[in-house]
């Protein structure tokens, strides 16, 4: 029992190990011939908008919004997502700036 639950936690430990590392080699990458990557996925970027959108009043309202519209335009400008992203996504997203300068 002990034995097999050593194999597991190295198993597991190594496994998370190499796919962290294989991430973050892409994550160079995309850095080294973009410039810079996308730094939220779209589900975090969703919750990022629905967490300003229900804070005005919040003293990090003003710096959510700008990471959100900074994550925005590095969409529109990189080639290709860290994250999956597809290019509808991508095309649909409008920053916080410019509805607040509509209204």
């Amino acid at each position: 029992m002990m034995l097999g639950s050593i194999v597991l936690l190295w198993g597991v430990g190594g496994w998370a190990m190499y796919r962290t590392l294989t991430d973050e080699d892409r994550k160079l990458d995309l850095i080294r011939r973009q410039g810079t990557i996308d730094t939220y996925s779209p589900t975090a970027l969703a919750d990022l908008r629905n967490w300003i959108e229900n804070n005005p009043g919040d003293p990090y309202h003003e710096e959510a919004v700008d990471r959100h519209d900074e994550c925005v335009e590095i969409l529109r400008e990189n080639e290709e997502p860290f994250y999956d992203w597809s290019e509808s996504e991508i095309r649909a997203l409008e920053t916080i700036g410019e509805e607040s300068a509509a209204d």
